[in-house]
């Protein structure tokens, strides 16, 4: 397997030895022209050599679907399937390789489906890679192969490619196409959209790698070890998304868009048959981040670690099997008369969902209570939602509720009717929830000069979280903190940042709670591990922090300097994904103010040099601090280390002189270095630390240096300045 840097293109071996309970001689290599197959048939299916793999018919519900699977397994796993718009197949169906060399479905009356398109082959393959191949008359030339055609799942060697996209299933015994889409965009970029979407943009995105603008020709690429990762042109490799190095023995990959939305990366151990397959990372560890998942009216909770969808109060699910399809009422709508009985509101919390905006009208209402009395004052308001000081009214049937909260007011009468308003902020938590969920403030994860952060449980979804508690002592300083982290996080959404969860702001307590990440810090890691990250993964860590740190820069709805851009500030979930959190010295910018004169801010040694010289600040302190932050993450050391000799103490000035006597193994003390990537990295760092902020390139032009997409010039001697830390 070639190392990023190398731009070589990987190498797929695969090596299987597979323990069968049926005779293998009996399975079927080559399928010759005239060659059928019948769901009832005494054959259902053609073998590859070693009987691994299946193509033919398999159950499915109300019938069969065609397809290829894992055969060699105890349970039945389908890795492609076709014709997924046509399920269920009939029992009379037939699938044939036919005489002119194509391969069709044949259905009762005389309906057909074409699979290959047009003819020509002269033998067909099932092979051991998971492939079914069909081949001209020499045997050599590929006419068509299921590999070009994903459907949900790639398998080890397979590829998606730009512009294309893999569905979702309907349900797990029901292959037709689902309500998600993975694709693979012609501008690089890799994102999940929900399938009922009027268009893939980015609004109705629920994930994104990150990586637009990297250029056309990107795949999406999966290795025999487990390795998943985008190449552009087949050789230049431009992100990882899950490290390399699982066991490629007795040992198959795959990875599936599951039928909640989330891709998953599954291994399965040959040699340990009748056990379940493995998930060894997923794109998401929210079960309910699948945009739609729970279809109009309805909304998702996590419970014992499972989604489970709900119905608004008065609505019944469509179809209980099929969550995606919604609700419907369950009582008739009042009209504009009031009954008798009269009517009362109570609120009703919702978790995890979010109204989609299709407002009627906007009354002038800048309180929660007004809007709520001009909705129950309009005949066709059914739904109120009220953002910062905006009223918008709307009719129940065309919400669909998605991700984020959600205030329901009920109104409680002889038929039930339900408003509501939406925040699209952080949950309020009381301070009695928060003691109760971090045990009394029991076990501290970290402090900082603003508070101290603490492991809490929620009790309800039991979901880890980081509760951080602002010092009383500061209760200035710490409310214009608490403001300031709330107006930066609440509106920051990106899988390199920490997400705010909720707050508290009771009394003189100020609080605020992210989500928990299981490795700890960038510093815990690199500095205070046992085990210090490989290569690859320092490399995908500072490609992280920068694609993090380039959307506070650039893509902010208001522009962000972080300011204290440090190890001990970036987080490490459990899939190896770096995040920016602590955001209490960000200095926010507004769209036409680019430069801000403050005092000092940030930590000693990570600090650029206008701060010193009192100079106007800009977002190339960030970019100076990354800088630091790299060569950190390169050399698995910190910046200033008085136990090594004089020459070594400070990072920059043992790094430039490694560079400049050509040294830069001596660096590092991995095997697996790539020279060139290595020499690419530290020019990168030096040019983040130049002095001079006009010469530091901006964020965007790291993150394209870092993935390799841009020449880097020779950068100037940046040391004259490392006295000052």
């Amino acid at each position: 397997m070639a190392t990023p840097g190398s731009h070589v293109a990987p190498f797929i071996s695969f090596v299987f030895t597979v323990f069968l309970t049926f005779d293998t001689a009996k399975a079927q290599s080559n399928v010759t022209r005239g060659s059928s197959l019948r769901p009832t048939g005494a054959i259902t299916s053609w073998l590859s050599p070693s009987g691994l793999y299946a193509f033919g018919f398999y159950p499915q519900t109300g019938g069969y679907a065609v397809g290829i699977y894992v055969a060699g397994i105890a349970e039945r796993t389908v890795v492609w399937t076709a014709g997924r718009d046509n399920l269920p197949l009939s029992n009379n169906t037939t699938l044939r390789f036919t005489t002119d060399g194509r391969l069709v479905v044949d259905q009762t009356q005389g309906q057909q489906i074409s699979i290959s398109g047009t003819g020509g082959a002269s033998i067909a393959s099932m092979q051991d890679s998971g492939n079914f191949v069909l081949y001209d008359s020499d045997r050599r030339t590929v006419l068509w192969q299921s590999f070009d055609h994903p459907t949900d799942t790639l398998l080890a060697g397979q590829r998606l490619l730009a512009g294309q996209a893999l569905f979702s299933s309907v349900s797990k015994a029901d292959d037709s196409i689902g309500i998600f889409k993975l694709r693979m965009q012609t501008d690089g970029n890799l994102v999940q959209y929900p399938n009922s979407a009027f268009e893939d943009a980015s609004v109705n995105a629920y994930y994104a790698l990150g990586t637009v603008g990297t250029g056309p020709n990107v795949t999406l690429n999966l290795d025999s070890d487990g390795f998943l990762y985008l190449l552009q042109n087949s050789t230049f490799y431009i992100r990882n998304l899950t490290q390399e190095g699982y066991p490629r023995e007795n040992v198959i990959f795959r990875m599936k868009i599951d039928v909640d939305g989330i891709f998953r990366l599954y291994s399965y151990n040959l040699s340990t048959r009748g056990q379940n397959e493995s998930v060894i990372w997923s794109s998401s560890g929210n079960k309910c981040t699948g945009l739609g998942l729970c279809g109009v009216n309805g909304y998702c909770q996590v419970w014992h670690d499972a989604a489970r969808c709900t119905c608004l109060p008065g609505f019944d699910f469509v179809n209980p099997a099929v969550w995606s399809l919604g609700c419907q009422r369950n009582y008739t709508a009042e009209t504009c008369k009031i009954d008798d009985k009269g009517t009362s509101l109570q609120i009703t919390i919702f978790l995890n969902a979010r109204w989609e905006d299709a407002a009627y009208a906007i009354p002038e209402a800048s309180t929660e209570e007004a809007c709520s009395l001009a909705c129950l004052n309009d005949c066709n308001c059914e739904a109120a939602l009220f953002t910062a000081q905006s009223c918008k009214l709307q009719r129940l049937h065309t919400i669909m509720m998605w991700r984020s909260q959600v205030w329901a007011y009920r109104k409680i009468s002889e038929h039930v009717s339900i408003k509501l308003f939406e925040d699209v902020g952080p949950r309020a938590f009381s301070y009695a929830e928060l003691e109760r969920t971090t045990d009394g403030f029991k076990e501290e994860l970290g402090r900082g000069s603003f508070g101290i952060v603490y492991k809490g449980i929620i009790q309800s979804s039991m979901k880890m979280v980081a509760v951080k508690k602002l010092k009383k002592e500061l209760a200035q300083e710490g409310e214009k903190e608490f403001q300031t982290e709330m107006k930066v996080i609440g509106r920051t959404h990106h899988r390199n940042l920490t997400r705010l969860l909720g707050y508290c702001c009771e009394g003189p307590e100020r609080l605020l709670v992210f989500e928990y990440m299981t490795r700890g810090s960038l510093a815990d890691i690199l500095f205070d591990s046992k085990r210090k990250p490989c290569w690859t993964e320092r490399i995908k860590m500072a490609i992280d922090i920068a694609h993090g740190i380039f959307y506070l820069h650039e893509e902010c709805e208001t522009p962000i300097i972080h300011c204290d851009i440090k190890p001990q500030n970036i987080l490490m979930d459990e899939y190896g994904c770096a995040k920016i959190s602590d955001f209490g010295l960000a200095k926010l910018l507004e769209h036409d103010q680019t430069r801000t004169s403050t005092f000092i801010r940030g930590t000693r040694g990570y600090v650029a040099p206008e701060w010193h010289k009192k100079l106007p600040v800009t977002v190339k302190v960030d970019v100076y601090s990354f800088g630091v932050v790299l060569f950190e993450i390169l050399c698995c050391r910190r910046k200033l280390d008085n136990s090594l000799p004089s020459n070594e103490i400070i990072l920059e000035d043992w790094v430039y002189e490694c560079y400049e006597t050509d040294q830069l193994l001596k660096l590092v003390d991995d095997e697996d270095v790539d020279r060139r990537t290595l020499d690419r990295m530290i020019k990168i760092g030096f040019w983040c630390i130049q002095e001079e902020p006009s010469l530091r390139p901006s964020m965007k032009k790291v993150v394209l240096m870092l993935e390799g997409t841009v020449n880097i010039p020779v950068p100037p001697n940046p040391t004259s300045f490392f006295s000052v830390v």
